[in-house]
């Protein structure tokens, strides 16, 4: 029975790795229909096994001296996926925005600094956020992270002031 029981954690914990394994395949519905013409774009995708991975980023956010309310939104994250694309054009950006529209996405922020525009969209239920899109466009480059959890938007909006107040840290050392 121990055999039994350590081969099958065995196994689980193979699995479980093997979600890390970075992918040239698109990880989200839009970019994976076959009939959409992508042109010259070159996907690589990560799916980040959470179990994993919150261990390591609350350590290091604890480490660092970050506060105890960072640590929680990270708490109540459930499923990270990663996607960039190479040679991505403008019309595919805005096919997938309508995708996203026609999905109950609404867009909350876009920040445009020098050549990147930044864009959070989420998909609410009620006063919960369920998923929260990231998009990072420069020139032809894509980044998209696509975050699942149950947020609030106080969560997100702490979560956008802790970016904006170590970035004016990291200017004022420099």
């Amino acid at each position: 029975m121990k055999k039994l029981y350590f081969f099958s954690t065995v196994v689980l914990m193979l699995f479980s790795v093997q979600s890390c394994i970075v992918s040239s395949s698109p990880n989200m519905a839009f970019f994976d229909n076959p009939y959409y013409d992508y042109k010259d774009a070159h996907f690589t995708s990560v799916n980040v096994p959470m179990f994993l991975a919150k261990p390591i980023v609350k350590k290091a956010l604890k480490d660092d001296g970050e506060s105890e309310e960072l640590i929680n939104i990270i708490k109540k994250i459930s499923d990270i996926k990663v996607m960039t694309i190479e040679n991505g054009n403008q019309e595919m950006v805005a096919d997938f925005a309508k995708y996203l529209t026609k999905n109950n996405f609404e867009e909350w922020v876009t920040v445009k600094k020098d050549k990147e525009t930044i864009n959070f969209q989420a998909k609410q239920k009620g006063e919960r956020i369920r998923k929260l899109l990231i998009t990072v466009a420069s020139g032809k480059e894509l980044v998209y992270v696509d975050v699942s959890g149950n947020f609030t938007a106080d969560d997100i909006s702490k979560l956008i002031n802790y970016s904006e107040k170590n970035e004016i840290r990291s200017k004022m050392k420099n």
